[in-house]
């Protein structure tokens, strides 16, 4: 019973660990549509030039991100895509800006030793003095912010009716294929409260 116990509360205690690293997604919705009309969707580009676009940053990231959110639809939903008179059209929206993160670490002076005389005992005595709390140095760390947007667009009215984003710190430039599944899989997961 002890054992399986200690089992349970070292897994629980490894799925907080997960569910505090994961990114906090944010969503609106159109509280008027109703998602369970919708079945198909297609992807469109955001300035409409396509395969034209001679300013594409990274055919890779976008490639990666359409993938993430595809499986995630279809998984979720059940949706699939379809090139011909798609329900939903999706688009995506990448920003990685820099920014500085907040750190602060405890400040402790450094334990030392005094050596005294004693007259009575004619002998020198040492008196040890740890290290005492001073304090606080707070500084700045340069880090980069990537945020994840994606939105749905009734394919017939052409309104916006879902829109999900995250903001999360990311290594570099551009994202990784690890820092997009993680951004999309934190937005999907409020998918299904927004359908409702």
């Amino acid at each position: 019973m002890m054992k399986n116990w200690k089992l349970w509360s070292g897994y629980l205690g490894f799925v907080f660990l997960l569910a505090s690293c994961a990114s906090t997604a944010h969503i609106e919705k159109d509280d008027t549509a109703d998602f369970s009309q919708y079945k198909t969707f297609a992807w469109i580009d955001s300035d409409g030039k396509g395969k034209e676009d001679t300013n594409r940053s990274n055919d890779l990231t976008e490639q990666k991100i359409r993938d993430a959110v595809s499986m995630e639809l279809e998984k979720s939903s059940g949706w699939r895509e379809s090139k011909s008179r798609p329900d939903v059209l999706l688009s995506y929206d990448v920003l990685v800006e820099k920014s500085t993160d907040q750190r602060s670490d405890a400040v402790y002076s450094r334990p030392f030793t005094r050596t005294f005389y004693n007259p009575y005992s004619r002998r020198f005595v040492n008196v040890y003095y740890p290290s005492q709390f001073m304090g606080y140095n707070n500084y700045d760390v340069p880090s980069r912010e990537g945020t994840v947007t994606i939105s749905m667009i009734d394919a017939r009215s052409e309104k916006t009716v879902w829109q999900g984003w995250t903001t999360e710190e990311v290594s570099g430039k551009n994202l990784s294929s690890k820092e997009i599944q993680n951004s999309v899989r934190a937005i999907f997961r409020k998918f299904d409260v927004a359908k409702n």
